[in-house]
């Protein structure tokens, strides 16, 4: 009786019948590794993960993108940006990112731009949209 659990019984003849044909010329395309939010000369790296989406979905109770699809309150994008800042910034605490919010909009960051140019840009590097969406949003906002 022939066992179909793992791999250890795949013998080198049914490897080679599987052939795949690769153009080395096409390179893939990749995100970009993080979003930036400078605030006073300082890049604050952004990026959500699934350990802190879903940190983020248990305190909301609800998807991501249900809590984006209008701009939602500060608080909950400060909170947004915390989970998505916590894997670089290790200790960083809801009361810091607040003042580094503070500090931005005395550089002339806004409510409106906070939600354009770093909440929807930092959901597009993680993966929350489809590559030709991503795209377009990410073109969108270089143009505004």
């Amino acid at each position: 009786m022939e066992s179909l659990g793992g791999l250890n019984d795949v013998s080198e003849k049914d490897e080679m019948k599987e052939e795949k044909v690769v153009n080395l010329d096409e390179e893939k395309k990749k995100r970009k590794p993080f979003w930036y939010w400078t605030v006073k000369g300082r890049d604050y790296r952004l990026k959500l993960k699934a350990s802190t989406i879903g940190k983020l979905e248990n305190k909301y109770r609800q998807n991501i993108m249900n809590l984006v699809e209008d701009m939602p309150s500060l608080s909950v994008m400060l909170t947004i940006i915390q989970a998505a800042m916590e894997p670089w910034e290790h200790g960083i605490d809801y009361p810091d990112i607040q003042k580094i919010y503070d500090s931005w909009t005395e550089e002339g960051g806004n409510q409106v731009d906070l939600f354009k140019k770093v909440v929807i840009p930092t959901l597009v590097v993680s993966g929350f949209f489809p590559e030709k969406q991503a795209q377009s949003i990410m073109e969108e906002l270089e143009n505004q």
